[in-house]
């Protein structure tokens, strides 16, 4: 269904491209996209089979992704910035590297995933270990062969991260803050790919990175928290196991008093916004963040406090429609 999405707008939007290199370019792209969509014509495409799908790619943190590359672009960088079909395919890389990304985690997090969270469950129950490594495959050189048309800085971003996500899910995320800190880099790396794209230097574009990757790490440990049980039963050594939870909030106090910090340097050296504009849609929510931050002892609560940080990130990329 995704293939099939991309190559209607891939497409559609070949027909008014002027250059005749980019139009073989992207035939080839389009080419491909209709081989691997025969590839996996065998599979039975069922509602269940399409609910699995989306539910093992988080199909809600895609749209999410999608969402923030647009807005980075369009209300950070300039608003003719949305009409560009190198943000479309920009987009489209992040999308199918991130949907390979938690493809590969769910692969080798079966066991971990049957403790922790045996309703999210879907590789081996819907959707077999073998076809779980062809979309991984598939998506990721999906994505690597876009960020290649783009230009080699985008092919390179989009190579690295493909592998990190493998390397997170078959070792890092086992280690404790290594695999935190390599989440949040893909994370912000999402948001800065943009000027990457379009090479303006923007310091806002900067800032909401920075902004990405400090709550990504944030929630990162805090479902290391909420995973506690099922992560000390195969032996990872994230850091609430091996500090315990106590001096883990410590170190989430620490990462968000510095966040804060951050924040407000950057602003001042850059002169970007008013303090007002943080105090709104950042630091009131930070706030209520630690206020129940210090208070969870219960899988419930760190739960809770996941979701939280996404509804953080959620109103920072809204509140860039404000800038």
């Amino acid at each position: 269904m995704v293939f099939l999405i991309v190559c209607v707008a891939i497409a559609i939007q070949t027909i008014f491209l002027e250059s005749s290199t980019k139009k073989r370019s992207l035939c080839n792209i389009f080419f491909l996209i209709f081989v691997l969509t025969q590839m996996i014509q065998p599979l039975s495409f069922s509602s269940n089979f399409i609910e699995s799908l989306l539910k093992l790619t988080r199909f809600g943190n895609l749209v999410i992704i999608g969402f923030a590359q647009y807005f980075t672009a369009g209300f950070l960088i300039g608003r003719q910035t949305i009409y560009d079909f190198r943000l479309l395919l920009l987009s489209t890389s992040t999308v199918l590297i991130a949907a390979a990304g938690y493809i590969i985690n769910d692969y080798y997090d079966v066991k971990i995933d049957y403790i922790n969270k045996p309703d999210r469950v879907v590789i081996g129950k819907n959707i077999t270990r073998r076809y779980a490594i062809l979309f991984h495959v598939l998506l990721s050189v999906l994505g690597i062969l876009i960020g290649v048309f783009l230009s080699w800085r985008i092919a390179a971003v989009n190579i690295l991260s493909v592998f990190l996500l493998w390397l997170y899910s078959n070792n890092l995320k086992r280690l404790p803050f290594i695999g935190n800190l390599t989440v949040a880099l893909l994370t912000g790396s999402a948001i800065f790919v943009v000027d990457i794209l379009y090479r303006t230097h923007n310091s806002l574009v900067v800032i909401y990175a920075m902004f990405a990757f400090f709550m990504t790490l944030v929630r990162e440990i805090i479902k290391d928290m909420e995973d506690l049980r099922g992560d000390n039963t195969f032996g990872c050594k994230t850091l609430p196991i091996v500090w315990g939870i106590r001096k883990t909030k410590v170190i989430i106090y620490v990462i968000l008093t510095l966040f804060s910090i951050t924040v407000i340097v950057l602003n001042q050296l850059y002169e970007v916004l008013p303090l007002q504009y943080y105090l709104i849609f950042l630091f009131a929510p930070l706030i209520w963040l630690l206020y129940r931050l210090l208070r969870a002892d219960m899988k419930k609560d760190f739960s809770w406090l996941s979701t939280f940080c996404k509804v953080i990130m959620l109103l920072g990329i809204l509140s860039m429609a404000f800038v």
